[in-house]
Order: C-alpha cells, then structure tokens, then sequence
C-alpha cells in the first residue's frame, strides 16, 4: 500500500523544523530542505550521498525571491526570468552572504529557478522561503519522474519518518533544467543542457550570443560525478545494429527503440516517442523499467540530434553509457 502524500501545510511545518520533504517539479522530483538552514542542507547531502563538492539547485516561487539570495540581478538575468520562469532553466549568479556555503560546495555562485509544477510553488509559498531541490534520489542513481521511483529509492528513510513525499503524480519534462551561468564580463554559458535551448536563450537576450562551458569550468549542479546510472550496463546503438548486438549478448537484454524492430524471445523491448519532448518525458522511467528485469545489458537506440531537447535527451543517454 503506497503511503498517503502529507498536505502542503504540513510539508511546509516539516521544512520549517529542518526536515526534508520530496516534491515535485516539472523536471523531476526533488529532495526538499530550507536552503537558509545549513544542517539542513546537509541532510540531503547525507541522505542522498552526494559529494559535498556539489552544489546544489535553490528553489524559488517567483523572480522576486532572488533579490535576497544574489549579489546582483542584471537585465540579463530579468529578461530570461521574465520569458522563462516558472520553467526549466536554472541560473547561475554571484551568491549574496545569506546563502550557506554548503548549498554552493564554497563556490562564489549560486544556482537558482522557479519551477512549474503547481505543488511546488504552493510548498514554496507556503513554507515562505527558498528550498533546495536536487533529484529525490540517491546519488549517481536514475532521476525519479513519480512519487513511487522517490518511495522505491528511500524505503528506509521513509519507514523512519527522516522523508516524507509530497505526491503531484508524473512529472511532464522528465529530465533536469538546463543550467545558465550569467556572470560579470563572460558570455551567457550554458552548463548543462535541458529543455530550454540555446536559441530560446539568446532571442530572450535579443541576440546574444550563448556558449556551451566545457566541464568544471563554473561550479554547477549536476555536472560533476557518475549521473543517470542504472544498475545494468547501457550501450548507445544504431537502429540497425540493436537487434545483432542483442544477439550477441549473453542473457537477456532490455531495449529502447524509436525506430528499430522488437527483439524476439525472452527480450524486453521499450517503444520510444519519435518526439523530443515526449522522448524527454518518458526516458528516466523507460530505463527504470528497462532495469526492472534485470538485464545483461541495456540497449539505447542513438536519437537524432535536431533539437535542443534531443541534445539535452543525447547529453543524459552518453553520461549513462559512459559512466560520467
């Protein structure tokens, strides 16, 4: 029997005494402290088993509430929160000296957004400060998209009242925000691709150019440390090639596929939208299924690249296959 979801007040009262509340946003599911709190923040860091030397995202329920949280707020940062948010995109600005160093990993930046899940911006308004947000899982495992893929990663937690899971049902982008450094005298620079692109980026800027930052280049989340991992081995595929490198693995193989045919006998074959954003929305839990019945080996049928979506779906599909 799946416990019940608390109530938004009562996630609210538990975030106020420091404790940690699993909530839902349009990306996936996040794992919920008072970002003003340090011990807090560290919670999640011992929760999850996440290095200490990755900063965290900080939620906020509206534009205004950067103000406290930022050194400066430049028309930059206004055009893209005033396009985007509510949205998946992530921004990374100067930290003003209320944000602990904890949520940052020591870093001069913080990382911020508003998320678009009406759940979350009634936790947000309700407990009437910012969260802390990373994926509602343990660290390096698949991000979880349902209240259930939350409960299956922290059973024990949850049977020890250290988590509760504020429940909002599927998630609809289903992987994480793009991340956007705006720092003084550099370009605009994304760090981690997601559903908002480059292209939307730079016409919100009315032109300017957007670059791609190479790893390690700023501190940010979600860029650093094994990510999107199953427990089964994942391999990138041509259409063409999944059923003979199905063959030739010993044991059953799970797959998914866009275009490629249904492998025979004891194989489990995943069907996958042709669409980026359904593609998007479906991945983490397509995997998760995938990696339910215990395979020799998953294989990924390589998605085209001809949109920002199907470039942030490519970047989370290579990190799984490569360990990164």
């Amino acid at each position: 029997m799946t416990e019940a979801s608390p109530t938004v007040e009562d996630a609210a009262a538990r975030l106020s005494r420091g404790r940690l509340v699993a909530f839902p946003t349009e990306t996936v599911y996040g794992l919920g402290a008072d970002a003003l709190n340090p011990e807090a923040v560290r919670s999640v860091f011992r929760l999850k088993g996440r290095p200490s030397d990755n900063p965290l995202i900080v939620h906020v329920g509206s534009p205004e509430g950067v103000g406290p949280l930022a050194r400066r707020v430049d028309d930059r940062a206004r055009a893209l929160m005033d396009r985007f948010w509510p949205g998946p995109l992530t921004l990374v600005l100067e930290r003003s000296e209320r944000v602990p160093d904890v949520v940052c990993a020591g870093a001069s930046t913080v990382a911020l957004r508003c998320p678009d899940h009406p759940l979350a911006l009634r936790l947000l308004e309700a407990f009437g400060g910012p969260l802390v947000g990373p994926s509602a899982n343990p660290s390096g495992h698949l991000s979880p998209t349902n209240a259930d893929h939350v409960r299956e990663g922290f059973a024990d937690a949850i049977a020890r009242d250290e988590l509760v899971v504020l429940d909002g049902g599927p998630c609809t982008g289903g992987i994480e925000s793009t991340v956007l450094a705006l720092l003084p005298d550099r370009p605009p620079t994304i760090l981690r691709p997601g559903l908002i692109g480059p292209e939307e980026i730079s016409k919100a800027l009315r032109g300017v150019d957007v670059v791609r930052g190479g790893s390690g280049t700023i501190p940010s989340p979600g860029t650093r440390h094994t990510h999107y991992r199953p427990g089964a081995p994942v391999q990138l595929v041509g259409a063409a090639r999944v059923g003979e490198l199905a063959a030739s693995v010993e044991g059953r193989v799970a797959a998914l596929v866009i275009s490629a045919d249904d492998l025979p006998g004891p194989h489990l074959t995943i069907r996958m939208p042709d669409v980026g954003a359904p593609y998007a929305s479906r991945l983490y839990a397509a995997v998760r299924e995938a990696d339910s019945v215990e395979p020799a080996a998953i294989l990924i049928e390589t998605p085209p690249r001809t949109s920002p979506v199907w470039d942030a779906v490519a970047d989370r599909l290579r990190r799984m296959a490569s360990g990164e």
